[in-house]
């Protein structure tokens, strides 16, 4: 990987509009395009990923202080702590959408960067809690700087790849998240033993620390993350580009011959795609579906620990042992992922996820009587974290074939993000202080819950099936009754109309 310089939008402009036609032609080898998509999933995906592992650490690391006496040392309730978590989601819906419109206005290099910086400090400064204010306060700002980075991201692939490369980047983007819930809670079971170093709680080491590695992380995006195909170069090195002129025109080229509309930035979606994206009832399921699905999860994880440690385990390495199931849910998640891509099967695949997250909270409740089986209680929960998140991004995957444009695609992003992060409004309250140490309450919420949801996916398979079925036979029934009329025996007809005879499928099925 070598540096080009100097590469600005002077010496490489994009294509003007009415000069795109012209432009856009394939003049180069596969072995270029090779070449230059790999260098591009060098630099991209480990820094998009880097991002939202730093992001998971900050945001969960709290449900492993809580283990260490943050409540009592802070001076709050856990319907407090509650509150201050819903807090956090409340920033994130708020500032979602004016953090996206100022992405799309200076560029994901710059604000991505800045974003880390910024939730880094805020993080770091939660170590400086004192009261019940001031947990409200860093909550609530926590959430406003960490606004925007998730559809932040997902829009960067969408600008550097394909529409067919994007969904596979999507799922590894996801892998940060995943990785940085399962590594956050194994990181504190080491950070909470520095209890008394320099005086003070291991809680205030976790913040800092994980703090101190995002700021840390913001110069590493701000060195190596490139801004866009205007502007190729990194926020820190504004006149160096990792990709040479040729690469660079080789990987704009391909995207805009995959969808030309990406070489147009518009500054606003028009009203025609906000009445198409709202009157969808079908986005509206999938938004449905990420409702049900997320709270519950976002719920479970951040007491994960606590439930572990109410079974009898120490408190420090009870932040260990919640850590197993969700180091399984990264093969796990792989797995579902490989299936519905090659097999084309979105629906199902959630379902079956859904399925597996809702069988977690029955085994929670039912395992609540055993009280002296803490080995069995375990499992419960170790297979609720294997199963609980990854049917969120299978969801997305699902709703955005359902999109007619590019336009309808990005507000139903909007739409499905939002629905996540207001999910945890109201999980934030699943868990309360009454409830606990069994949270049989809570666990039945959660199976309710669950279960619409499941519901709402099952209903819509249904539909996906019936749709294809419909489409099948809007397709054979004029070929066959023109072949009745015309008397033409199937054998004389071309390979390419008997092959089409023989295996029709959906718009769904080949995209």
């Amino acid at each position: 990987m070598g540096l080009h310089v100097p590469i600005t939008t002077d010496t490489y402009p994009p294509p003007k509009d009415d000069e795109q036609s012209l432009a856009l032609q394939v003049d180069w080898t596969p072995e270029e395009e090779k070449a230059a998509k790999r260098k591009l999933d060098f630099i991209i995906m480990p820094l998009l990923t880097l991002g939202f592992f730093c992001l998971q650490l900050d945001r969960g690391n709290i449900a492993n202080a809580i283990t260490d006496n943050f409540m009592e040392d802070v001076g709050i309730t856990q319907d407090e702590f509650n509150i201050g978590q819903q807090m956090l989601s409340l920033g994130i819906v708020l500032t979602e959408i004016p953090s996206n419109m100022i992405l799309y206005r200076v560029g994901p290099g710059k604000w991505l960067t800045l974003q880390l910086f910024l939730f880094g400090i805020v993080s770091t400064f939660q170590s400086f809690q004192s009261n019940y204010s001031s947990f409200i306060a860093t909550r609530f700002l926590l959430g406003i700087t960490e606004s925007g980075f998730i559809p932040g991201g997902l829009w960067t692939l969408s600008t550097w790849y394909t529409r067919k490369e994007t969904a596979k980047r999507v799922m590894f983007f996801y892998f940060g998240n995943q990785f940085g819930q399962a590594s956050s809670k194994l990181l504190a079971f080491g950070i909470l033993h520095m209890r008394g170093v320099g005086g003070k709680a291991g809680w205030f080491w976790l913040f800092t620390i994980m703090g101190s590695f995002t700021i840390f992380s913001g110069f590493v995006l701000g060195f190596f993350l490139p801004d866009s195909f205007r502007n190729p170069c990194p926020t820190f090195l504004p006149g160096f580009s990792f990709f040479s002129k040729r690469e660079l025109h080789i990987l704009q080229t391909r995207v805009l011959l995959d969808d030309p509309m990406k070489g147009k930035k518009k500054k606003r979606i028009n009203w025609g795609a906000f009445k198409r994206a709202f009157t969808n009832w079908r986005l509206w399921v999938h938004v449905l579906i990420t409702l049900a699905n997320n709270g519950p999860q976002r719920a479970f994880d951040t007491y994960s620990p606590s439930i572990v440690s109410s079974f009898g385990f120490g408190a420090l390495r009870s932040n260990a042992m919640a850590s197993v199931g969700l180091f399984l849910q990264i093969p796990m998640s792989w797995t579902f992922s490989w299936f519905s891509d090659h097999f084309n099967r979105r629906g199902e695949t959630v379902v079956a996820a859904l399925s597996c997250h809702l069988l977690g909270y029955i085994f929670n409740r039912s395992f609540t009587e055993l009280v002296g089986l803490r080995g069995v209680r375990y499992f419960g929960v170790v297979w609720t974290q294997t199963f609980g998140t990854f049917s969120h991004p299978l969801n997305i995957a699902w709703m955005s074939l359902t999109c007619e444009d590019s336009e309808v695609r990005a507000l139903a992003m909007a739409m499905v993000i939002m629905g996540a992060n207001i999910a945890g409004i109201y999980g934030a309250q699943i868990f309360r202080a009454d409830d606990k140490p069994f949270y049989r309450r809570g666990f039945s919420i959660n199976i309710a819950v669950l279960t619409v949801g499941l519901v709402l996916a099952i209903g819509r398979l249904i539909d996906d099936v019936l749709r294809r079925r419909r489409f099948k036979r809007s397709q054979i029934e004029p070929v066959t009754e023109s072949l009745s009329e015309e008397n033409v025996d199937e054998k004389t007809l071309p390979p390419t109309q008997t092959q089409f005879l023989g295996d029709v499928k959906s718009p769904v099925a080949t995209q």
